[in-house]
């Protein structure tokens, strides 16, 4: 009856209650916060994981302007139902060098963390012109305005810099040379070697060389162009052929 009285006391005084559900919030959130600071393997490392390439960021940027996230995750849940429709679950590591990361909350349209490769260029800008003419039930907007859009690149290189101010591993080159890598990952005529040498196959072990073509199937670079490089990177990095989970490896 004492504790019960306590208790009564508690829940009758607003501020203390108050304080009290502070109090015990924070020391729960601090227990299980404040050792993964001291953890190194928070998130494993995983063969062909790499920075986006310029072209693919500033689609990403776009992706998130338009709010993508918002119907479409990118987040395939451990579950049988999930990985029988998407593949492979996926890995911390697939975001770490997301800012911020696109998991998402819901689905209005299908998970695209592995979307990548899936369709074709041709597919994807049929889908963004009117999503209907391949999906008759989406109920997604036209984006037929990204292909007039023109990207020159200007800024690229601060975008490029920026996320290695946040820890994302681009190199001094990498910055320096953003804006060439940027236009030569959309014109298949380009000299694409150092785009290679930097961010494909040799570049980082296990993973693939980079997607270099026309995108959108126009002359110049279009906010469509980036758009699809980007979603067609997706869930391509690592090869889950060949995959262990680090404790198997």
């Amino acid at each position: 009856m004492a504790l019960l009285d306590k208790h009564k006391a508690i829940e009758t005084h607003a501020t203390l209650l108050m304080v009290l559900a502070f109090l015990t919030v924070t020391i729960g959130g601090l227990v299980q916060i404040v050792p993964l600071f001291y953890l190194e393997n928070t998130i494993e490392d995983v063969d062909g994981m790499r920075p986006y390439t310029p072209l693919e960021l500033a689609g990403r940027q776009i992706y998130i302007r338009e709010g993508c996230a918002v119907c479409h995750s990118q987040m395939i849940r451990p579950m049988r139902d999930e990985v029988e429709r998407y593949g492979h679950y996926s890995l911390a590591a697939e975001s770490k060098y997301d800012h911020p990361f696109q998991w998402g909350s819901k689905r209005t349209g299908p998970d695209l963390a592995r979307v990548g490769g899936r369709y074709s260029d041709e597919w994807h800008r049929d889908h963004f012109f009117d999503a209907k003419s391949v999906v008759p039930e989406s109920v997604m907007p036209p984006y037929g305005f990204l292909f007039s859009a023109k990207l020159d690149g200007e800024d690229i290189g601060d975008m490029v810099k920026a996320n290695a101010m946040v820890g994302v591993p681009y190199t001094e080159e990498m910055i320096a040379e953003a804006k060439a890598d940027f236009s030569a990952q959309a014109d298949p005529n380009a000299d694409s070697d150092g785009l290679q040498a930097r961010y494909g196959a040799a570049a980082f072990p296990g993973g693939r060389d980079v997607n270099v073509r026309n995108f959108d199937g126009q002359p110049g670079i279009t906010e469509a162009d980036a758009l699809i490089a980007y979603i067609q990177v997706l869930g391509t990095m690592v090869d889950f052929s060949t995959f262990l989970p680090d404790a198997n490896r």
